[in-house]
């Protein structure tokens, strides 16, 4: 095969969760992939894409906190495809007291939201101005919106992604690239979160999404251009109308009662 006859879409963080759900979704468009993940779970996902949809799937297996590792495989791509979609999926949170986080924690969630993200769309720039049209897709999360106690960095990261993608939106505006941001809140990513989400009452309940619903609404409104895509009205309604103060303080409540049990 000629990878670069084809136009390709890539998705970081695609071996499970909402990345393996976007990679399917775009599968199902028949928009040919390259999916990255940590291990061979995401050769799994390329090996179903193929076979059920029979479209071409290729992977990276990579660690991108890494910078180095992020450096060169975009510089790896742009040799070898044409690239015309980038879904910035990969990320890392955690819930723990910020004094008991140790620095590889830290790290870690500051390293794939915040700078993976900026590298990978850096590195990849020139690559998708030159296509007739181009989307990039940085998934960010309802907690970009309230600071919360016990989670502190990754709310802050993705406050990062969510002002990050806006502001590059309003750069590239004149250019062939359409740059969105999804806001997913609590989905459906496996038996533990959703016995953890189910925890938290009414509102954890009304507010649970599967990935694939998620998945369906992202790809469908990036692709239609959209600037901000909201999966869960109720969430944006109640973000919208309770101060932030007292945001922070309910959220701190839920979380600091998953961890503490007080």
């Amino acid at each position: 095969m000629n990878s670069n006859a084809r136009q390709y879409a890539l998705v970081t963080g695609a071996s499970r969760g909402l990345g393996k759900s976007i990679a399917l979704e775009l599968a199902r468009r028949n928009i040919p992939t390259i999916l990255v993940g940590t291990n061979e779970r995401v050769r799994a996902v390329c090996d179903e894409i193929v076979t059920t949809y029979h479209v071409p799937s290729e992977c990276y297996i990579t660690d991108l906190t890494k910078k180095r590792n992020v450096l060169a495989m975009a510089e790896a791509i742009n040799c070898q495809f044409e690239v015309f979609m980038l879904v910035n999926n990969a990320g890392a949170g955690g819930t723990k007291r910020f004094e008991d986080a140790d620095v590889p924690y830290l790290e870690n969630i500051i390293n794939l939201n915040v700078r993976c993200t900026a590298l990978l769309i850096h590195a990849l720039l020139p690559h998708l101005k030159r296509q007739s049209k181009s989307y990039i897709l940085n998934v960010g999360s309802m907690a970009a919106l309230t600071p919360t106690g016990y989670k502190t960095v990754y709310p802050a990261s993705k406050s990062f992604v969510y002002s990050f993608s806006l502001g590059l939106r309003e750069e590239l505006k004149k250019t062939s690239i359409s740059v969105s941001v999804a806001l997913p809140g609590a989905m459906a990513t496996n038996p533990d979160v959703v016995e953890r989400i189910a925890r938290q009452g009414f509102f954890g309940k009304a507010t649970l999404k599967s990935t694939q619903s998620v998945a369906q609404k992202c790809v469908r409104q990036t692709l239609r251009g959209k600037r901000k895509i909201v999966i869960n009205p109720l969430s944006q309604f109640l973000s919208a109308i309770v101060p932030e103060r007292c945001r922070t303080r309910m959220l701190s409540k839920i979380v600091r009662r998953e961890i503490c049990g007080w």
